[in-house]
């Protein structure tokens, strides 16, 4: 059974896929009588050498300015669903992404994929790590 749903959306990604991803994550969701999650990561600098090149609370305004961009996006996509809890994490995309699904105790992840470009095919997309070491199950929509 499942209880809770974690959806994972990319701020930068386009927005109507991204609509669409979410609406798929609260018609579930709703199907289930499941409470909803929705997370986004801000990417931090990697290296601590690169983060001396930015000004001091640079971060920290990035994760201010995304948590006010992820409740705009949820309030305007999702107007009558009742209570969503939002996630921002500050790291890498999907190692985030497994922490935020420990941390709410989802039963589902609902993510997006693009169509992959060759750094994809070397690397590997975040929906086939967060799919492959997840606890869960995760359903991966296409965005193309």
């Amino acid at each position: 059974m499942t209880n809770h749903v974690l959806c994972a959306i990319d701020l930068t990604h386009k927005r109507d896929a991204e609509e669409k991803l979410l609406l798929k994550a609260a018609d579930l969701a709703k199907h289930y009588g499941a409470t909803l999650s929705v997370v986004t990561v801000v990417p931090d600098y990697g290296m601590s050498i690169v983060g001396s090149y930015f000004k001091d609370g640079t971060l920290e305004k990035a994760v201010a300015s995304a948590n006010d961009e992820l409740h705009k996006f949820v309030a305007k996509t999702l107007p009558d669903f009742g209570h969503v809890q939002h996630i921002v994490e500050v790291g890498t995309a999907y190692e985030m992404i497994l922490d935020a699904i420990k941390r709410s105790k989802a039963d589902l992840v609902v993510m997006g994929a693009h169509k992959p470009d060759l750094m994809d095919r070397l690397q590997g997309p975040n929906s086939a790590r967060v799919a492959r070491h997840a606890p869960c199950s995760v359903l991966v929509v296409r965005q193309d």
